[in-house]
């Protein structure tokens, strides 16, 4: 049976160090928790969670894709990895970018689910073969080339990637949801 108790409890002010529990302070208070403990746990890794943050920032809220496509793609991942700690926070995030509960539940059915356009199908067949097969096939490449210049291409395979790792971090640690 598998544990669910954290591998790594979340760090404060010793753990953290100065910078980085300040930052998490900030990280916290704009996800609307006292303590995302997903920050307060990888804080500790000091330096490398700074690069991290700095990484991750580029690609959300950083990145070129609207908010609605990548919030799309990551609760996508989320739903797939099953990593309930990205689904919640990526939910609340996903509300401010036009998420709709209508919209949660197609999403949880996947890229063939009825209502979905031509381009958010492309987005999702992309992210489940990733996370799935850990590659995208010629078909569902072209489909998303079709909307999408290079550079956006790019940084949806760098987003995808992000957030499966970041889930397969999230549940090696056992990070638990924030209250």
């Amino acid at each position: 049976m598998v544990s669910n108790e954290p591998r790594i409890a979340p760090g404060r002010f010793r753990e953290l160090g100065p910078v980085n529990w300040l930052v998490w302070q900030v990280l916290s208070r704009a996800a609307g928790t006292d303590d995302a403990h997903l920050f307060s746990t990888l804080g500790q890794a000091k330096g490398l969670f700074r690069g991290w943050l700095h990484y991750s920032g580029r690609l959300m809220p950083g990145g070129k894709l609207p908010r609605y496509e990548t919030e799309l793609a990551i609760l996508r991942v989320a739903h797939l990895r099953d990593c309930e700690y990205e689904t919640d926070h990526h939910i609340r995030l996903g509300k401010r970018a036009g998420i709709t509960p209508e919209i949660l539940d197609r999403l949880r059915q996947g890229p063939t689910a009825e209502g979905w356009s031509a381009k958010e199908r492309a987005l999702l067949i992309a992210v489940d073969q990733l996370v799935t097969t850990r590659d995208v096939d010629n078909a569902a490449w072209n489909a998303l080339a079709a909307h999408y210049a290079e550079p956006k291409l790019i940084e949806i395979v760098l987003l995808i990637n992000q957030y499966e790792g970041l889930a397969s971090t999230i549940t090696a640690l056992r990070i638990q949801p924030d209250h």
